[in-house]
């Protein structure tokens, strides 16, 4: 049995799930209490959970005060589902997980003084990706849901989470993998008189050109990835993805979230774009990579044609044939229409997602040797 399914039927009840009738509350409370339990960890090995470009910033005072309301919120919810719920696995659950964290001191931690280390994950990234994240993304999806009855914890939601998980956690690897070999080739690939003449420019015109010069190079990537098979069984893992929603799009094999960040990144580096413009095309991609897979249907027509709404990526994820290697931009669907690869039917969805006549295995761990065995 899958995690997936285990978790189904540990939490599955025949009561309703609409509000009033605490599932949302029992929800809500195991979030948060994970969430807390995690920054209280965090606080604890503060040198081998948290990225050290973040260490330094923390306002700890806040930082304190917030897992302690988090887990009273947390407390207070749980409650709330265990009144409210016939059975009480929700409840039981945020209780134990803010019972761990009241245990392990809760805000109050003592923060160990030591050398750091010099392999960490970024388990405090991931806690603040997923609030502010979440805190978006999930009230604008039940909000304007494009597919009304589809739900949060749909079939796949534990694989993305894991994805998700991964994306943040692993930031060192990311680093280490994406960062230092775009930097090194910039160097070497640079051109004085370009950098200099795009330095030269306002930061507003660094900016919207860096989204260009970015999207035109992860145009270019992404069609690859399509186009020649040894790529394409990496990228199917993205297009794996058979529900889309907030957390869809982070379903992405490390081999291509490598080749694409760093090849994009090494594109940004040689024009010599100003290092806070690039750090701003980077904060944009990161939400507008979340959008655009988003179960969210916005009545903008006039944007469509210029900005890179959830509609035009569906249809890149879509399954029928009409879909097929269309829509590879990310930002400005006008390259697409460049390179002959724009594709928006008039008023309408994708009926579907996922690969024809193949499922991926689930789980992270299964994704990431999927494309390494033989057909």
């Amino acid at each position: 049995m899958s995690a997936e399914r285990w978790l189904a039927r540990v939490f599955a009840d025949d009561r309703p799930r609409h509000v009033g009738t605490g599932w949302l509350s029992g929800v809500l409370g195991i979030a948060l209490a994970l969430l807390a339990l995690m920054a209280v960890l965090c606080l604890h090995f503060p040198q081998y959970l948290t990225l050290p470009e973040l260490r330094a910033r923390y306002p700890l005072g806040l930082v304190r005060l917030a897992i302690d309301l988090a887990l009273l919120a947390a407390m207070a919810l749980a409650g709330l589902s265990m009144l409210l719920r016939r059975r009480k696995a929700l409840g039981l659950a945020g209780l134990a997980l803010a019972g761990a964290a009241l245990a392990l001191g809760a805000g109050g931690v003592d923060i160990p003084r030591g050398e750091a280390s010099t392999i960490y994950l970024g388990l405090d990234w991931f806690v603040l990706g997923t609030l502010t994240t979440a805190a978006v993304f999930v009230p604008l999806e039940r909000a304007f849901a494009q597919r009304k009855g589809q739900g949060t914890f749909r079939r796949g939601w534990l694989t993305d989470t894991q994805y998700f998980f991964a994306s943040h956690a692993l930031a060192q690897v990311m680093s280490v993998a994406v960062l230092a070999p775009a930097v090194m080739l910039g160097e070497a690939l640079a051109v004085p008189a370009l950098q200099g003449a795009v330095q030269s420019l306002p930061w507003l015109v660094q900016f919207a050109l860096a989204v260009l010069v970015a999207d035109l190079a992860q145009y270019g990537v992404h069609r690859a990835f399509h186009r020649v098979p040894v790529l394409w069984r990496f990228h199917k893992v993205h297009h794996s993805v058979e529900t889309m929603d907030w957390i869809a799009g982070s379903r992405l094999h490390l081999v291509d979230v490598i080749v694409t960040r760093g090849l994009v990144l090494l594109a940004l580096l040689v024009a010599g774009f100003e290092q806070s413009a690039v750090y701003a095309y980077l904060a944009l991609v990161s939400f507008h990579a979340v959008f655009i897979h988003a179960n969210f249907a916005p009545r903008a027509a006039w944007p469509e044609r210029w900005i890179a709404m959830p509609r035009f990526h569906h249809w890149h994820h879509a399954i029928e044939a009409e879909a097929r290697d269309v829509n590879f931009a990310v930002h400005l669907p006008m390259i697409d229409r460049w390179f002959g690869t724009h594709h928006m039917p008039e008023s309408r969805w994708p009926a579907g997602y996922g690969i024809a006549g193949e499922r991926a295995p689930e789980g992270w761990a299964a994704q990431l040797v999927w494309p390494f065995r033989r057909r």
